[in-house]
Parts: C-alpha cells; sequence; structure tokens
C-alpha cells in the first residue's frame, strides 16, 4: 500500500539516487523537459498569437476599443456633433477620432492614355477623410508610412494610398481590386467621388496589414466633404480608445442604454472584427494543440526509458533493498518522486525562460507575419494547465517501468537471474 512510511521512504530513496545520479544525465533529462514544456506552450502560443496579432492590429489601428459607425440604413451617424459630445464627457474615454467615408476610383495614366479603348490604369477604393493631428496621435497612421510623407495640416490636394492599392507594394491582384502600376509618391492621379473629379498628388504610401487600411485612400476630412458637396460635420465612424482597464461591453452598453444605439451601430473591437478570425484562432489552437501532444508522448517516452534503464541497470540493488524489508510500493514510489523532480524542475525553468524572455520579447519585437504582426500568447491558467499534464505524463512514464522491474522475483533480481 502507497502508506505514509512507503511514501517517505521513497523520497528517502529518491534523494539518496539523485544525488548520485551524474550531473550529466540529470541535466540531459531536465533539459528534454523544459523543450517539452516550450513545445506545449509556445507552438500553440504563437499560433494563436499570429490570430490575437490580427486582433490587437484592428483595435489600435482602426476599431479603437469601441467603434461607432453609420447604420445600416444610413451613409453617416446623424447628429454627429453632439454624439462626440456627449461621449467626450463621459470618463471612460481616453481619446477618440472622427471618420468621414466615401466611394471613390482613383486613375494613374488618364494623362497618357490615347483612346476610350485602352484599359485605365485606375481601381476603386474606400476614401477616409481624417483629421492628420488626431488620427495620427490615435492610431500612429504616420509609423505607418513606407514611402514619402504623413499628411499635414493645410495640405491640398494631396492624399495617402493604402499599399494594396499599388502594384510595386502590393501582394498581387486581390478580388476586386487592380492595384495601379508606376505610381508612387509625387504621382499625380485622378480622385472621383460621386462624379466629382479632382487631381491629387500621392503624397505617402501607407502599409497596414488590416485591409481595410492596407486598401484604402487618405485625404484630410475638409477635402473629401468639399469633393462629396457635404455641408455637415456628420462623419461614418468615431472610433474610441477606452482609459487603461476599460471595458468595452460595459462602456458599448451604457452607450446603448444612452440611447446612442439609435443614431449609430455600437461595437467592441471584438464584435467589428471579421467574421472567421475568431475561427481561425480556435483552428490554429487545435492544431497547437495536436503538435505539441506529440512532443509529450516523446516527453514520456524519453522518462520511460531512461526509468527503465536505470531500474534495469539496479536490478540487482532493488532485489537487496527488497530482501532486506523495504516494500516493493515504496521503491516504485522512488521512482516516481524522481520523475517529479525531473518534470518539476524542467517546467520551472520552461516558466522562466517563458515569462522572463518570450513573452516580453515577442511583445516588443513581435513575429513579422506577411498579415500580421505575431505575439506569443500564454495565459497563466493555460500554462499551468499543460504544467499539470506533463507532470502527470511523466509520473506516468517513470511509474510504470519501475513497478514491472520491483514486480520480478527478489531472489532473481539479486542473482541476476531473468
Amino acid at each position: 500500500m502507497f502508506s505514509l512510511l512507503n511514501i517517505r521512504v521513497g523520497f528517502y530513496l529518491a534523494v539518496r539516487q539523485l544525488r548520485r545520479a551524474s550531473l550529466w544525465t540529470t541535466g540531459l533529462i531536465v533539459f528534454v523537459m523544459l523543450l517539452t514544456f516550450l513545445n506545449l506552450v509556445v507552438v500553440t502560443g504563437i499560433l494563436v498569437g499570429l490570430i490575437e496579432g490580427i486582433n490587437e492590429s484592428y483595435r489600435t489601428q482602426y476599431t479603437g476599443d469601441v467603434i461607432l459607425s453609420a447604420l445600416t440604413t444610413k451613409k453617416y451617424i446623424e447628429d454627429t456633433p453632439s454624439v462626440v459630445a456627449f461621449v467626450k464627457t463621459l470618463p471612460q474615454v481616453a481619446m477618440l477620432t472622427e471618420r468621414y467615408q466615401a466611394g471613390g476610383t482613383i486613375e494613374a495614366n488618364y494623362l497618357t492614355r490615347t483612346n476610350d479603348t485602352e484599359k485605365p490604369n485606375a481601381t476603386g477604393a474606400q476614401v477616409i477623410g481624417i483629421d492628420p493631428a488626431v488620427e495620427n496621435a490615435f492610431s500612429g497612421l504616420a509609423t505607418h508610412i513606407i514611402d514619402g510623407a504623413y499628411l499635414e495640416e493645410g495640405d491640398y490636394d494631396q492624399i495617402l494610398v493604402g499599399n494594396l492599392l499599388l502594384a510595386k507594394y502590393a501582394f498581387g491582384n486581390q478580388p476586386g481590386l487592380t492595384p495601379l502600376t508606376d505610381v508612387a509618391p509625387g504621382t499625380k492621379v485622378r480622385l472621383t467621388i460621386n462624379g466629382s473629379v479632382r487631381e491629387v498628388i500621392v503624397k505617402g504610401v501607407v502599409k497596414s496589414k488590416i485591409a481595410p487600411l492596407a486598401a484604402s485612400i487618405f485625404i484630410p476630412a475638409a477635402e473629401l466633404r468639399s469633393l462629396t458637396g457635404r455641408t455637415d460635420q456628420n462623419v461614418a465612424q468615431i472610433v474610441i480608445h477606452l482609459v487603461p482597464g476599460g471595458d468595452p461591453d460595459a462602456f458599448k452598453a451604457l452607450l446603448l442604454a444612452s440611447g446612442i444605439g439609435e443614431k449609430a451601430k455600437i461595437q467592441t473591437f471584438t464584435d467589428a472584427i471579421p467574421n472567421g478570425v475568431a475561427d481561425i484562432k480556435t483552428t490554429f489552437a487545435m492544431l497547437g494543440n495536436g503538435f505539441s501532444s506529440i512532443g509529450l508522448v516523446v516527453a514520456a517516452i524519453t522518462i520511460f526509458i531512461v526509468i527503465f534503464i536505470n531500474a534495469i541497470t539496479r536490478r540487482k540493488f532493488i532485489g537487496i533493498l527488497k530482501g532486506i524489508g523495504i516494500s516493493g510500493e515504496a521503491i516504485e514510489i522512488a521512482y516516481v518522486f524522481q520523475s517529479l523532480f525531473y518534470a518539476s524542475i524542467g517546467s520551472a525553468i520552461g516558466l522562466l525562460v517563458l515569462y522572463g524572455i518570450f513573452v516580453p520579447a515577442l511583445a516588443a519585437h513581435p513575429i513579422d507575419f506577411p498579415f500580421s504582426d505575431g505575439i506569443l500568447v500564454a495565459p497563466l491558467d493555460g500554462t499551468m494547465v499543460r504544467i499539470g499534464l506533463l507532470i502527470l505524463t511523466t509520473v506516468i512514464a517513470g511509474y510504470l517501468p519501475s513497478r514491472m522491474i520491483v514486480r520480478r522475483n527478489t531472489l532473481d533480481s539479486i542473482l541476476g537471474r531473468n
């Protein structure tokens, strides 16, 4: 029976054997446990972090924590000034920006096209009217300029173009989108919005991994209002950053209770993220868990082999222990404690490496995937579950071979007979 006495004896035997074990062997086993732990956590964390990077990019660059947009039956948020004035009075709000929007067409070869049968170098795009200073403070748009310069107050007939709209910076043709050729900062293009045509100059190129930004044209709000013939101040979007620790869902509920929902569609950033992203995140988590389980099996086999060989080579010693009255259960418990030691030390070192190096390093320097700035997602509760799985698997893998050897005939073990 696994009595308290057997546990104490088993612990003593385990400590004695670990003290006499080779440091190289012990270090190698602990290293295997460390790699297994990191495999369990990091593989899944990177795959999930790839999608979390998309979510975070949407939040910081486009949707904020909460986004108010025009109702499906309207082109803009009615009575925008009063909505903005109310939102600014709320203590949960740290910052907001207002955006005008309109559909338009941008054409590059209109001066050199010789006849109407020649295919125009043109594409459709969403045109976003912004206050350059406010938008940059809100989303850091200026930091995403990869060529040219950012808009300034007083810029007239100048625009920023998303990288997906230009063949030089795009990843190829997108569905419903044909990138413009031979267009760069300084190029004059023709912008058409609601029948209004104006020649403008490309001042800068915005590169973003968020499609709504990468496929958009940015223009000062006053210019867009002039092109669309708008005299009101009703915008298409009001985007809000909450103070640190603010709850987007609670803030959304507050706006709905205040009646803002009658004038605008209210969404948290998770609501506004395109459909399918959450499903991809779930799928990647399943794939990560599947890949990680292979490492768990490898670790279990490693411990099984190590304990089995150890027990085989010490079979005579085990027989002597049994012969002088040490119970087989105590000897089995000794090997369980050894397995527990290897898994615990490996996991402890893994926690230090994970939260001391990997997580902060990838948070500061995300992995540059083509469509996301990937981070490492490793919530503590999920990590502790994986540690529990690793320890449980290792303990079982250590117990089985020890039981196989201990259960052999005592005299045969002492005499070395099979």
